[in-house]
């Protein structure tokens, strides 16, 4: 039997410099714990990375161009790195840029390039590869049409907008269906004024996403002081001739707002309208008989449709 077969032999050179055995093990270890501390301290994050745009075409012929339509407009980015480096970061400090230098006008799907902030690592995006549309950049000027909240009606308030006009710029294929630009609607005191934004607004009234508008606010200024003796009366009309129907009737508007002393406004009720009615269905200015000292802030106009009363049978009762 060898010695190596020996457990006392065994049991002596396993007691043998003991402490020395342990301290090397104990140093072993606390140098695989601090090399590996970075690694093992190590936790991944993700982050919703709004999608930029690089384009640097240029050359005869090319104008400056713009990107619309960008699918997905963000994202998701998962980072690695340490915990307190991560809660630091937003999905805006992290860059993911598509770009499209070259490409020419029309639909594209181009890869998003990611670049991963000081101190952190890249493990995935999703998706990695974005859709859009490049289009030739276009600047047009409209005048700010003005948008408030509706007034009572004891008042006749007057504004004013500063400036009167402002550019929208974007890809020429949006830029053309802006139809209005308005302010954002606001409720002023009399001599209030106030910072609100420019909406761009299409053919159907609804907002144009994609362009931006230069200035982006405009001021509305309330200009009237106070309220004024308003009365807000109900028009009516003058009877048709004998030997003419009324079939339908459409007063615009059915109240009309009167200016006036307050003690001439206490005993107003309704207004007189006078019409000439005639055959047919048509669209007729109305004249109002206004008392004295009285005066109307709106135009009143009717829609009748008129017909000729048949006339009785011999012996109809």
């Amino acid at each position: 039997m060898t010695r190596w077969a020996d457990p006392r032999y065994l049991w002596r050179r396993l007691m043998h410099n003991l402490p020395v055995k342990l301290l090397a093990l104990v140093v072993a270890v606390v140098l695989w714990f601090v090399a590996t501390a970075d690694r093992r301290a190590n936790v991944e994050q993700g982050y919703d990375v709004p999608v930029t745009v690089s384009d640097t075409t240029g050359g005869r012929g090319v104008g400056t161009r713009a990107v619309s339509d960008l699918t997905p407009g963000t994202v998701r980015v998962t980072l690695s790195g340490r915990p307190e480096r991560l809660r630091e970061l937003s999905g805006d400090d992290i860059e993911a840029v598509v770009d499209v230098t070259g490409v020419p006008e029309g639909s594209f799907t181009r890869p998003v390039a990611v670049q991963a902030p000081r101190g952190t690592a890249l493990r995935r995006q999703t998706p990695e590869r974005v859709q859009g549309f490049v289009d030739t950049l276009l600047t047009r000027t409209l005048p700010v049409a003005l948008s408030v909240a509706t007034p009572s009606e004891t008042s006749i308030p007057r504004y004013a907008v500063t400036p009167s006009e402002a550019a929208v710029s974007g890809p020429g294929r949006l830029v053309t269906t802006v139809q209005r630009l308005v302010s954002s609607p606001v409720s002023l005191a009399p001599g209030e004024d106030r910072e609100t934004p420019l909406i761009a607004l299409n053919a159907r009234g609804e907002p144009v996403r994609g362009v931006t508008t230069t200035p982006t606010t405009v001021t509305v200024r309330r200009l009237d002081t106070g309220e004024l003796p308003v009365k807000s009366v109900p028009v009516v009309l003058n009877d048709p001739p004998p030997g003419l129907r009324v079939t339908a009737v459409s007063v615009q508007p059915g109240n009309v707002r009167v200016v006036a002393a307050p003690e001439l406004l206490a005993r107003l009720r309704e207004i007189p309208g006078t019409v000439t009615y005639r055959e047919g269905t048509s669209t007729l200015p109305v004249t109002l008989r206004l008392p004295a000292g009285a005066q109307a802030l709106e135009q009143v106009n009717v829609r009748l449709t008129v017909e000729r009363r048949t006339p009785a049978s011999p012996g109809t009762p």
